[in-house]
């Protein structure tokens, strides 16, 4: 268990497997993110942001590039439909990619003003689509191209699945960043990663409670990250936060506790769960694609 797991809490017990270790999948990247499991394919995809690319993993069938160029993608999710959903850096963009390989566009803008640079993104099962909108793709040229911003703040938005109005679901944040549901969807958590660029800033998960009618309420931090940031996150069907981390990968209680660790020997970025019986944590860090199985199933369709 050492050679993959720290065990700080009983309840993170039945988590960590006593036979399984950290598997290095692929290497070469220069800062990995946005991992999306494909069951149906049998693949993972995720965001090589800085190369401009998006990478696909096929058990058994090794690395190749999925798309180049992918206007700098960040986040990857799926929407109820088995479509891929990306934020894009360079095109400042929320876009889905149709079965039959056509992009359409979700969202670009908010009030005629172009988004920032959408980061993280995950789909209700309404339909709705929620997307974080930090600067981090219009700050350098490295994982965008540095633009000045014209929105008045980063914000948490909201796209509609009936009509496509995108709204503000949230505007108190520094930098938002990795956002997920609950399994049950009453809640939505999401990361502020501000201590990015400010030392005082805040690198914490807040929990907001959901509305059938798509308002958020309340925001309360629910777990502070250290050392690193919360830059992705998924849940598994007993509601654990599995988060990224400096160290690898923190799991955290529904209650907020930390009760374990995934030790990762890079910066973990991001994460889903995945495999046939979605028992198999990929981890996208720094420069490569991890996994390992775990006693806990990912939350969600996809």
């Amino acid at each position: 268990m050492d050679r993959a797991f720290e065990i700080i809490d009983e309840r993170f017990k039945r988590y960590a497997l006593g036979n399984v270790f950290v598997e290095r999948l692929h290497t070469g990247m220069r800062w990995a993110e946005g991992p999306v499991w494909f069951g149906d394919a049998g693949q993972l995809l995720w965001s090589d942001i800085p190369n401009n690319r998006i990478m696909r993993w096929v058990e058994g069938g090794g690395v190749s590039v999925f798309r180049s160029p992918s206007n700098f993608s960040n986040g990857n999710t799926r929407d109820r439909q088995g479509r891929l959903v990306t934020c894009e850096h360079g095109a400042r963009r929320v876009t889905r990619t149709e079965h039959d390989g056509t992009v359409t566009v979700l969202a670009d803008s908010y009030q005629g003003r172009r988004l920032n640079s959408p980061n993280d993104v995950v789909v209700k099962s309404d339909g709705s689509v929620w997307f974080t909108d930090p600067p981090y793709g219009i700050l350098t040229d490295y994982e965008g191209h540095r633009s000045e911003m014209e929105q008045d703040g980063c914000h948490v938005y909201r796209i509609d699945a009936e009509t496509g109005q995108v709204t503000v679901a949230a505007d108190d944040f520094d930098k938002p960043n990795g956002i997920a549901f609950s399994p049950d969807e009453q809640i939505l958590y999401v990361a502020d990663t501000g201590a990015s660029h400010r030392k005082d800033g805040p690198h914490h998960i807040r929990a907001f409670a959901v509305s059938q009618s798509g308002t958020l309420s309340g925001g309360e931090v629910f777990a502070t990250i250290q050392p690193g940031l919360a830059d992705g996150f998924r849940l598994d069907t007993d509601g654990n936060v599995w988060t990224s981390a400096g160290d690898g990968v923190h799991c955290y209680s529904p209650n907020g506790d930390l009760i374990g660790k995934v030790l990762v020997p890079e910066v973990v970025s991001n994460l889903a769960f995945g495999g046939p019986k979605r028992n198999r944590l990929f981890i996208t860090a720094t420069t490569s694609l991890y996994s390992v199985y775990v006693g806990a199933n990912g939350a969600g369709p996809f």
